[in-house]
């Protein structure tokens, strides 16, 4: 291949508007991967801690004792973040009411703000991944375009039109072309895969949820009937 051909000579000798395009792009790819692998731990690490947990919640162990074991609220995570939210204004509420329907509305809106914290923590930064995805490929369609314009005005100062004239232009709008293509298509494919596995853990963090609010309103209707009685 001729040097003056060559991908790192073409992109050194751009014109200065496609050399920041293709830093733009280099940088957003950088950071995307990053993302990636950072969400990709904090995932994994969630659903390690989801299991653990249920598996513990559902050995038998008292609800109290479970409560006394977990970490301060904000040293928790996942499930164990809605249980222990949950249980703490099952406790706050039972004293002071006896209307059932007071304290199960209580830990109802207790979990909902746990979870909605839950999902606020495994979907950061998702949203530049998807910014990544759908800005990249136009962000270097505009380096092509300069590139095309850069190349018809040298066509248009040359006596004499040839291949060589007008090749470098082309050559370097492709390369923002390939950059945005490149920054893109990772950033996709991980946005999607993200996505749907904080969107599965996040239903699993909302059917414990459900069932922990029916055992609350089981044992509240095993205290009705005891008082009852």
């Amino acid at each position: 291949m001729n040097d003056s051909m060559s991908i790192p000579h073409l992109i050194l000798n751009a014109s200065g508007v496609v050399q920041f395009v293709m830093l733009l792009l280099i940088l957003a790819s950088v950071l995307s991967w990053v993302v990636i692998f950072q969400r990709s731990f904090v995932l994994r690490r969630a659903k390690r801690a989801h299991r653990a947990f249920e598996e513990r919640f559902w050995s038998g162990i008292d609800l109290n004792e479970l409560y006394r074991e977990t970490p301060a609220e904000q040293d928790t995570q996942g499930a164990e973040h809605v249980f222990r939210s949950g249980f703490r204004e099952f406790n706050r509420l039972l004293p002071k009411t006896r209307n059932p329907q007071a304290i199960l509305e209580g830990v109802q809106r207790s979990m909902r703000v746990a979870w909605s914290r839950e999902e606020e923590r495994l979907n950061l930064h998702l949203i530049f991944l998807a910014t990544v995805a759908s800005a990249s490929p136009y962000i270097g369609l505009f380096g092509t375009v300069w590139g095309i314009m850069g190349s018809f005005q040298s066509l248009s100062m040359a006596q004499q039109a040839t291949l060589a004239t007008v090749a470098p232009w082309i050559a370097e709008a492709l390369i923002a072309t390939a950059m945005g293509l490149f920054a893109a298509i990772p950033a996709v494919i991980f946005y999607n895969r993200l996505s749907a596995s904080s969107s599965k853990l996040l239903g699993k963090y909302e059917d414990f949820a459900e069932e922990f609010h029916s055992i609350l309103h089981r044992n509240l209707q095993g205290r009705g009937d005891q008082d009852a009685a």
